[in-house]
C-alpha cells in the first residue's frame, strides 16, 4: 500500500497530468472540503483534472511530509500565475477523505533575499517529532497569540532565517513586524491554533487571524534544530464572508 505522502503526490499531480487515477485516491462519499471557494461533489474530481489539465498547469513539490493519518506538503503552482500553497489531506483506508490549504501568490524575495519557497528540504530527527510539536505549539500559544515577545529568545533562534516575503531575517526583524500596528490593531495578529502537524525537524501549524486587517489563514511551516526553530515559510490566505463559501466546512 502506498504511504500518506505517495498518495497526496499521486493526487496533486492530478491536476498536471489529468490522470483520472489521481481522482481514485479520493473517497468522495466522504470527502471533507475546508477550502471556502470549492464546492463538494461536482465536477467530479477526474473531470475537474482533465479540465485543469489542458491549461498546461505544473506541481511542484518543494516539502511533503507525514504525520499518523495525514500528509501535508508545501509546493508550487503554475496556472495563471504562480502560487505558493500548504496543502492538506487527511487519509482513512488509503484514500483521501478530508482537505484543507492555505494558497498565496508568489511574492519577490524579502529583505534578506530569501524566497517563500527555497530553504531546507531534509527531513531528519525522527525521534523528535513530538518534542518539536509541542515546541512549535507553545510558541504560537505563548509568542504569537499571547504576544509575549518576550519570550522569543525562548523558541527562536537568534539568526532565524525566515522566508516571509515582508520580514527578513532574525528574531529583532519578526519582533518589529510583529509590534506594527495598522489601525489601532497588530499589521499581523494570530488569534486562534486549529492545527499542528509534524515529521522530525519540520512543523506546520494551521492558524486563523488576521493581517492587514484582513480575516485570514496564516499557515507557518517551522524547521526546528536542538528545540529551536531555526526556520520559518508562511502563507496568507484571505477568508472570504460567509455568504460567498460554496461548502458549509469552514476553513478550518
Amino acid at each position: 500500500m502506498k504511504s500518506q505522502k505517495q498518495l497526496l503526490m499521486k493526487l496533486l499531480k492530478g491536476i498536471e497530468t489529468g490522470d483520472p487515477e489521481a481522482a481514485a485516491v479520493v473517497n468522495e462519499s466522504k470527502y471533507i472540503q475546508h477550502n471556502p471557494r470549492t464546492g463538494e461533489g461536482s465536477p467530479g474530481l477526474a473531470e475537474l483534472f482533465a479540465r485543469l489539465a489542458k491549461t498546461n498547469p505544473s506541481v511542484t513539490f518543494y516539502r511533503v511530509f507525514e504525520d499518523g493519518d495525514f500528509a501535508f506538503a508545501h509546493n508550487e503552482y503554475d496556472f495563471n500565475g504562480v502560487e505558493v500553497a500548504f496543502e492538506v489531506f487527511r487519509f482513512e483506508d488509503g484514500k483521501a477523505v478530508e482537505h484543507w490549504d492555505n494558497i498565496q501568490m508568489l511574492q519577490l524575495p524579502n529583505p534578506s533575499g530569501r524566497t517563500m519557497l527555497d530553504g531546507e528540504t531534509e527531513i531528519t530527527d525522527l525521534d523528535n517529532t513530538e518534542h518539536n510539536r509541542k515546541m512549535a505549539r507553545e510558541f504560537v500559544e505563548r509568542v504569537l497569540i499571547e504576544r509575549n515577545f518576550d519570550l522569543m529568545a525562548t523558541y527562536l533562534a537568534t539568526d532565524l532565517i525566515q522566508h516571509d516575503p515582508e520580514i527578513a531575517d532574525g528574531i529583532d526583524s519578526l519582533r518589529a513586524a510583529l509590534d506594527q500596528g495598522q489601525n489601532s490593531a497588530p499589521k499581523i495578529e494570530h488569534q486562534k491554533l486549529h492545527r499542528v502537524l509534524a515529521q522530525g525537524n519540520f512543523t506546520l501549524c494551521m492558524i486563523e487571524g488576521h493581517r492587514d486587517g484582513v480575516h485570514a489563514g496564516l499557515y507557518s511551516l517551522f524547521r526546528l534544530t536542538a528545540g529551536k526553530i531555526v526556520e520559518h515559510w508562511t502563507t496568507f490566505t484571505p477568508i472570504p464572508p460567509r455568504q460567498e463559501w460554496k461548502n458549509d466546512n469552514g476553513k478550518f
